[in-house]
């Protein structure tokens, strides 16, 4: 009752507040399957789930929606106990400099897990987080002023959406039938990956059997470029060969090798098995509250679904994917620098240079006068030729130093000091 209660006030908001609409071509896209996707985000996102923080009760109602959507689609419980939910506890760190072994249990979050058995011997898993940042209590919020609802439209109802769209294409039979599925909504990511580790150390299906996992984290913003990012292609000689060959959803793809980043994928990765990420870009939004419904670019999310179902129907009759292990890139963690532009980084953009997505009021950046849509190509004395490089210029200075900063803006250079 609580969710047809719920949902009944879903088509109020469907109707006021969507500013993508007018965006999308009716022709290219199903009206009931982008309206099931909107559905899906806008109750997820809404404020009644406070920002579904771990352990708290708006994660308790995201998790009974998407289990409902699951029952809908005759998929079977595959958590603990015969029950669609896997409990886990996890631990709340502040201290970052602390070991995390030595931390309190703070509370239990709860993994959705669903089965969709088609009597083979090996299974696929799909993924996504659910759990986001509350009321920005938890660490990771960028938001500056009074507590507000985060509601992570993007980050990461528009995965869970995406997932859901394919659990319907999957219950009907009619593709993808050599393999097995277990699809994840995973909770604790934001806090630091705690569902899908306690998943792999405690699976539900034999890790030996999962062929390989599919992760959506952020794949509402899809940009005018339509570009998606593809990472961790270096786990699977496979995915080089089959992704360059998909063109369904029309998108650009921008790939990186390294299995490890900082989304659940990366918990399968540990344990050998390939995995991809998929992920429409950083934004002024991220980890704010202004992360809501009106930005998200539903079209896009049916098209990165559509290129995820290209890759399950591809790889459907190849048997198990080997796996391989893959180089780890020379980044480093936010605490190996002792000073920040404060940007928001385009992890979308192809081009020479690292290009800032936004610029953060208030920071460095902002009190240089750099702008929205520069694209850094100098650091001091460091070429930025990549994410990599403008890393690498960071790490060369400290708290009080000066440095120039050569951006490209439009077709000019423009050269700018900044004091960190």
């Amino acid at each position: 009752m609580r969710i047809l209660l719920s949902l009944s006030l879903i088509l109020f908001f469907l109707n006021a507040n969507l500013a993508q609409d007018a965006k999308i071509n009716q022709s290219l896209y199903p009206d009931a399957e982008i309206l099931d996707l909107k559905i899906d985000v806008v109750y997820l996102a809404s404020d009644y789930l406070e920002g579904r923080q771990t352990g708290k009760p708006g994660e308790a109602l995201a998790a009974e929606y998407i289990i409902h959507r699951f029952k809908k689609l005759g998929w079977t419980p595959k958590g603990a106990d015969d029950s669609f939910l896997q409990p886990f506890p996890f631990k709340t760190i502040t201290n970052p400099h602390a070991n995390p072994d030595d931390a309190p249990i703070a509370g239990t979050g709860h993994n959705v897990v669903a089965y969709l058995d088609n009597g083979a011997a090996n299974t696929v898993v799909v993924g996504g987080h659910y759990d986001h940042l509350g009321w920005g209590d938890v660490g990771g919020s960028l938001h500056a002023h009074e507590k507000a609802i985060h509601n992570g439209a993007d980050d990461n109802a528009s995965g869970i959406a995406a997932m859901l769209r394919m659990a319907e294409i999957l219950a009907e039979r009619k593709v993808g039938t050599q393999n097995n599925y277990l699809f994840i909504a995973f909770s604790g990511e934001e806090m630091g990956l705690f569902g899908s580790k306690y998943f792999v150390n405690n699976p539900t299906v034999p890790l030996a059997s999962i062929n390989y996992m599919l992760n959506m984290d952020m794949v509402g913003r899809l940009n005018e470029e339509r570009v998606l990012a593809v990472n961790a292609v270096g786990t699977s000689p496979v995915w080089n060969e089959l992704l360059p060959n998909i063109k369904r959803g029309r998108l650009k793809i921008k790939t990186t090798d390294s299995g490890i980043g900082p989304s659940d994928h990366t918990s399968f990765y540990l344990k050998d098995i390939p995995v991809l990420h998929f992920f429409t870009g950083q934004h002024r939004q991220y980890h704010k509250p202004e992360d809501d419904v009106p930005l998200i670019n539903f079209s896009g999310i049916y098209d990165v679904s559509e290129f995820l179902m290209a890759i399950i129907e591809g790889l459907d009759t190849k048997g198990k994917i080997e796996f391989t292990k893959t180089k780890q890139t020379k980044e480093r963690s936010a605490a190996a620098f002792k000073v920040t532009l404060g940007v928001m980084p385009d992890y979308v953009y192809s081009g020479t240079g690292m290009k800032i997505d936004a610029v953060i009021e208030g920071r460095v950046a902002h009190k240089a006068g750099l702008k929205d849509g520069d694209v850094v190509l100098k650091i001091g004395d460091t070429e930025v030729k990549d994410i990599y490089g403008y890393m690498e210029g960071l790490s060369k200075h400290k708290a009080g130093d000066k440095a120039n900063v050569v951006v490209k803006r439009g077709k000019k250079e423009v050269t700018v000091e900044v004091t960190f």
